[in-house]
């Protein structure tokens, strides 16, 4: 069993690149010339794919076998037009436009997914841009191209117009009216920079509008899964203190109960029976050390000391020693998380090589964390017989929840006979409160 190489993914919750602020230095001219020299013909081929397929889907919708994977293939094509549109603009005009988070999380069904991205503003507003660009472009390409040519021309007519019968053009037959046009084509190249640049600033402006992220839907989502969030982790907090209350009310206080009676029978028979006293005595010594073992397991479940002292390495090494699956571990986060992402990190490894324990029929495990660049990666696989899925109310939910609270992302991949792979991305440097106070596994 191998890992694929450690190279981060693209989640949900990245930072993109701030677009480019309405301030911003205009466009050079080279790069405005160029982006609007392109712009009809890219709008034209937009154009057409786009309303084309689009219009021939949502035709097809009543025959759902043909209808939905054209759909689906549309917004995909929309998709890379709009990629491809905003590279464009950031490589001629300098304009950085952040890309808009995907519709669904990874490992969503294709129904949902193509459900969600009906259902996104963001995916239609670049189907408008595929169809909006060809009339603004049509208009761009026309003023600015015609004002460079008719300068160009103008500006030279003492030039070309000198192999040329002048007497017998009525406009040309006077010095001063050749003055005249060619103080007009001096005003018309003049013109022409500032033309181009503020064509281009307008354009951009078309592809920032419609093909960058919704700010305020992207605020409000966040919102919405801040609160989503705060009410799991408040949640498994309770369960987590109901847990704490049965471990200790069934195992360490009878422990504790049982060697206090020990005890008192020993005292009483210490004198007129001795033999019997140092049964009872060696009976109370055993149950010390089981309370004190119920004790540290009590702990460990909580946060382990090691985990804050030796790090991630030294507290999975424990698991992985502990784990009643063969599991192979590879730890490389120099330099260290902060401590709220190693405890995620470390109890996300505890509750899946716990599922795989449990659930999966698996002959072996691996673990796989690495730090790549501000990103944690956090990866367990196993080759068991699969079908793990978090939305079936698993303990899988209560993870992704927990994961979700440190504003990272989580994937299942688990097709029926396997193998299951589980990965977490994690901001290694993020503040986060400690949620080793969630759900335990």
């Amino acid at each position: 069993m191998s890992f694929p190489s450690a190279s981060p993914a693209a989640p949900a919750t990245a930072t993109a690149a701030p677009a480019a602020a309405p301030g911003a230095p205009r466009p050079t001219l080279l790069g405005a010339l160029s982006y609007l020299a392109l712009s009809l013909w890219i709008a034209i081929v937009l154009f057409v794919v786009t309303v084309t397929m689009l219009a021939l889907s949502l035709g097809l919708l009543p025959a759902f076998l043909l209808g939905v994977p054209l759909l689906a293939v549309t917004f995909w094509c929309v998709r890379g037009f709009a990629a491809m549109e905003r590279g464009r603009a950031r490589a001629l005009l300098g304009v950085d436009i952040p890309a808009p988070g995907p519709a669904a999380p990874p490992g969503t069904s294709f129904l949902r997914r193509l459900g969600a991205q009906l259902r996104s503003g963001a995916q239609w507003r670049q189907v408008a841009y595929c169809a909006a660009l060809l009339p603004v472009s049509c208009l761009s390409f026309s003023i600015v191209f015609s004002l460079w040519g008719t300068g160009a021309a103008l500006f030279t007519v003492p030039a070309w117009s000198a192999r040329m019968d002048r007497d017998a053009l009525p406009l040309l037959d006077e010095a001063w009216k050749l003055g005249a046009w060619t103080a007009c084509g001096a005003l018309a190249l003049a013109l022409a920079p500032a033309v181009t640049q503020v064509a281009a600033l307008v354009e951009s402006s078309l592809a920032r509008a419609l093909l960058g992220r919704d700010e305020r839907a992207a605020l409000q989502a966040r919102v919405g899964t801040l609160t989503e969030t705060r009410a799991e982790v408040v949640a498994a907090a309770d369960a987590e203190r109901k847990r704490i209350e049965r471990d200790l009310h069934d195992g360490a206080q009878q422990r504790l109960v049982s060697l206090a009676m020990s005890l008192g029978r020993a005292r009483g028979k210490l004198e007129d029976d001795p033999q019997a006293a140092s049964r009872l005595l060696d009976e109370a010594h055993v149950e010390a050390k089981q309370a004190l073992a119920e004790l540290r397991d009590l702990a460990r479940g909580l946060h382990p000391s090691v985990l804050t002292d030796r790090g991630l390495d030294a507290a999975l090494s424990s698991v992985a020693a502990r784990s009643p699956v063969p599991v192979r571990l590879d730890v490389d986060v120099s330099p260290r998380p902060a401590p709220a992402v190693e405890a995620v990190a470390y109890f996300t490894v505890v509750e899946a090589l716990a599922n795989v324990a449990k659930h999966s029929g698996a002959r072996e495990a691996a673990v796989l964390v690495r730090r790549v660049g501000p990103r944690l990666l956090v990866e367990v696989r196993d080759d068991g017989r699969g079908g793990a899925d978090p939305d079936a109310g698993s303990g899988l939910r209560g993870l992704a929840g927990r994961v979700a609270a440190a504003d990272g992302t989580l994937t299942v991949s688990s097709p029926l006979g396997g193998p299951t792979l589980l990965r977490a991305e994690l901001p290694a440097d993020a503040t986060t409160p400690d949620p080793s106070r969630g759900a335990s596994a």
